[in-house]
């Protein structure tokens, strides 16, 4: 009888295991895993690169800003001798992004591109990472991971209109825009 009942623990053990883990791969894994493949290049972006006077943003923007805690990039340069691979490549991340964990903010066309913004978080209120995927078919793809603690989508928008006019530090992004160019 023992046995028996060691079978069941030991099946019901080994059940929970294997149903428990996530074979879906996510936006984290595919960067990481890719990191360091041919036509992609990665960037840890430091805040400053924003390059923003905390003085003149008003309480939701300094709330937004200090919410954030880093900025991963990952970009596919595209080759038009590999057409196949861009295509590939880019159907993986929008299958990822396409999962339900993701939600959608917004969708923007613009000549030739498309950008997506999407976000991970609990709920709307207070989100952990938001994601902005933009794809050009000239030039490859860009993944911008934004991670933080309880960033609230409205107040990122409201710092976003102040990067739109702002200054951003482009020297501290030469190698992204670079790695396009080449």
């Amino acid at each position: 009888m023992k046995s028996y009942n060691y079978l069941i623990a030991i099946t019901l053990c080994l059940g929970l295991l294997l149903t428990s883990c996530n074979s879906e791969p996510t936006l984290q894994t595919y960067i990481v895993d890719h990191q360091e493949a041919p036509n992609f290049t990665t960037v840890d972006l430091p805040l400053s690169v924003l390059n923003l006077d905390e003085s003149k943003l008003n309480e939701d923007q300094k709330t937004a800003y200090n919410s954030i805690k880093r900025l991963n990039f990952l970009g596919y340069k595209k080759e038009t001798t590999k057409t196949d691979e861009y295509q590939t490549e880019k159907s993986k991340v929008e299958t990822i992004l396409n999962n339900e964990a993701y939600n959608e903010l917004m969708v923007i066309n613009n000549h030739g591109g498309k950008f997506t913004l999407k976000y991970l978080g609990d709920n709307d209120e207070a989100i952990n990472e938001l994601i902005v995927y933009g794809n050009s078919k000239d030039a490859g793809f860009g993944i911008l991971r934004v991670l933080g603690k309880n960033m609230k989508p409205s107040q990122i928008m409201s710092l976003a209109k102040v990067l739109e006019k702002g200054d951003v530090d482009m020297s501290k992004i030469k190698d992204v825009i670079g790695f396009f160019k080449e």
